[in-house]
């Protein structure tokens, strides 16, 4: 994956935040639409895009459409993000100053034919049998303190599998690898004045 500079975070988050702040306001994010994209944004990739307010979870969505550029699929799940995660009622206009974002951008996942070739904290973990499919971010392993296997069986769960359905040759599992940031740290890093 092409590192995205800081400059090219910033504007990523401000297109996230920006998308957020129409759909909560009932417009139509497709009218979002930054005057000028870097060529790194106008890349495809997939993206994730998570709310936190508080510190608290608040939503998260993200776009597989690898073939869609970058800045697209960071706007719709931004709007996704705040509007349609199923987990949680839709953000209001009175939360916006209270959210912070955090952006995901993916690698394509690649079949894992063994278990043991998956690394917690680096791998993203896709789990996929049957009609049931789920995903979880390589953050995730860093931020609930799990290793390899309970990474591995809470996908199964969210995938509403059996917890040890990853251990069976009729559960594909894939690995991604993905950079994050967020406006929290990519404030820290800029220049001041």
């Amino acid at each position: 994956m092409k590192q995205l500079d800081r400059s090219d975070q910033r504007q990523l988050l401000a297109i996230a935040r920006r998308s957020i702040e129409v759909a909560v306001r009932r417009g139509s994010v497709a009218g979002a639409v930054p005057a000028r994209i870097s060529p790194a944004l106008s890349e495809p990739a997939a993206a994730f895009v998570t709310i936190h307010e508080r510190g608290s979870l608040r939503g998260c969505i993200g776009l597989m459409r690898f073939e869609t550029e970058l800045w697209q699929n960071v706007r719709d799940a931004a709007a996704a993000a705040a509007l349609d995660d199923p987990r949680f009622l839709p953000v209001d206009e009175s939360e916006l100053a209270a959210l912070e974002l955090e952006i995901s951008v993916l690698d394509p996942p690649v079949d894992l034919p063994n278990p043991s070739g998956f690394v917690a904290g680096r791998h993203g973990i896709v789990v996929e049998r049957g009609g049931h499919r789920a995903l979880l971010l390589p953050q995730v392993a860093t931020e609930m303190g799990w290793d390899e296997t309970q990474m591995l069986e809470a996908v199964c769960r969210k995938a509403n599998l059996p917890s040890d359905a990853w251990r069976e040759a009729s559960t594909r599992l894939l690995v991604f690898e993905s950079t994050c940031f967020d406006e929290a740290a990519v404030r820290a890093k800029s220049p001041v004045g």
